[in-house]
């Protein structure tokens, strides 16, 4: 195990030589085309994990044509946002597994800045730090983030991971009060409220807490739309972030707006819980809504790698643009409507 923790190490240490971001220039702004309509997909249902994609469409502030979908479940996610010429929001790991398989996009910002993994135990377990996982079996997705991150946590400390038992068609809630397992490792927001019928008492072990650090949801585009229309990317990546900041200054607005959106599936009492527990990935200390950093994408590619998932001389080199976001926060405060900042 200690070769495992040397191992990703040395990994992060060789990804400050290969990889690199999008110089950092100021995009070149076509003019702006009424007539020009975008697609925004979602890889996921309709949700709080969406919520400033939500406001942002109901509220107006895209200021061009702009539809939302939602496409959830679909395992070509990124490459079908890419041959519609569109942009969409995935996990940092989904779009960077596409883009080493070819597919021709770059992402442009980020929705949670870290990884919405965690790791749930039942509290009376007495499961509260990685050391106490040894041994025990894990409710885990093969092949996911889920998975992936847990692993390099593992590493990253090296603790054994030989000696826990995955279950990967048991990483859900039920599995865990059933006692099928000892832990799940999944999305935040799957975890019951305290208001539900099946809340039982849980412990969270979250890998941030262990410095494992990636970007958990980013905004892309198809390379082709950020070349033609960079301006349209402007104006939707400034429409985003005034919906993020809508949604969380004000739950008691934010909220029915974002119900409305999918009244047949959405709760006000379960949109709440999840904007909450969600608020550190949007809005975490020290960063800007949508603002991502060059050592999380190293982070990410290099437990790819640690993986199995990717190899070293992956192209990375465009793969991810950083002048659409620090060119939003260059711009000079200007009056906007309700719900400005």
């Amino acid at each position: 195990m200690r070769r495992v923790g040397i191992g990703l190490a040395a990994l992060s240490a060789t990804g400050l030589v290969i990889f690199a971001l999008v110089p950092d220039a100021t995009p070149v702004h076509t003019p702006a085309e009424p007539s020009f309509h975008a697609s925004l997909f979602l890889d996921g249902p309709y949700s709080a994990r969406f919520a400033g994609e939500i406001i942002a469409a109901k509220e107006g502030y895209f200021r061009r044509g702009v539809t939302v979908r939602a496409l959830p479940d679909d395992p070509n996610f990124v490459e079908a946002v890419a041959k519609e010429n569109a942009i969409g929001v995935t996990t940092g790991q989904k779009f960077l597994l596409a883009v080493w398989a070819g597919a021709p996009v770059t992402a442009f910002a980020a929705s949670f800045l870290d990884t919405s993994v965690a790791i749930f135990a039942l509290e009376q377990s007495g499961l509260h730090r990685p050391d106490d996982l040894v041994g025990k079996r894990i409710g885990c997705r093969e092949g996911s983030e889920a998975e992936v991150v847990f692993d390099a946590m593992m590493a990253k400390l090296r603790l054994p991971r030989s000696q826990i038992v995955k279950i990967p068609d048991r990483a859900d809630f039920q599995a865990l009060r059933s006692g099928d397992v000892d832990a799940i490792v999944v999305p935040i927001d799957q975890q019951p409220s305290p208001t539900s019928a099946d809340y039982v008492p849980l412990s969270i072990i979250r890998p941030q807490d262990y410095s494992i650090h990636v970007p958990g949801q980013v905004y892309f585009a198809s390379n082709a739309l950020i070349r033609d229309r960079p301006s349209a990317i402007v104006d939707l990546l400034h429409g985003l972030v005034r919906g993020w900041k809508f949604a969380y200054a004000d739950y008691d607005r934010a909220i029915p707006i974002i119900v409305d959106f999918d009244s047949s599936r959405l709760a006000p009492g379960r949109v709440r819980f999840e904007l909450e527990q969600q608020r550190s990935l949007v809005l975490p200390v020290g960063a800007r809504i949508g603002e991502y950093d060059e050592s999380r994408w190293r982070t990410l590619r290099d437990i790819l790698v640690f993986a199995g998932l990717g190899t070293e001389n992956a192209p990375l080199f465009q793969a991810v643009s950083t002048q659409f976001i620090r060119g939003e926060y260059r711009r000079a405060p200007k009056k906007e409507g309700a719900g400005a900042f």
